[in-house]
């Protein structure tokens, strides 16, 4: 029987009231990783974790950081990043 997702709050915030705005969704064979209502990241068994570069602002920049740890050069532009995602989804989403 598949697993249900299981949604959580990723990063520290010193307040619950945050954590909405940095969401982890564990599905199946891929998790997601959302600031807010956009997927910055993701990981699964073929990729490892990609991460987008930041190109909207602190708060994401943030979250990017708490996600990979400050791994500023192995994140992938914003076409090379969508393009991975996309592929990725085909896989694991039915």
């Amino acid at each position: 029987m598949p697993q249900l997702p299981k949604i959580t709050s990723y990063g520290n915030y010193a307040s619950d009231n945050y954590g909405v705005n940095s969401l982890k969704v564990v599905l199946e064979t891929i998790t997601l990783y959302y600031s807010y209502e956009t997927i910055i990241a993701y990981r699964d068994i073929q990729d490892g974790l990609v991460v987008h570069q930041n190109v909207w602002g602190v708060t994401t920049g943030k979250h990017l950081n708490w996600i990979d740890g400050g791994n500023k050069t192995d994140r992938l532009d914003g076409d090379n990043f969508d393009e991975m995602l996309q592929a990725a989804l085909s896989r694991h989403i039915v």
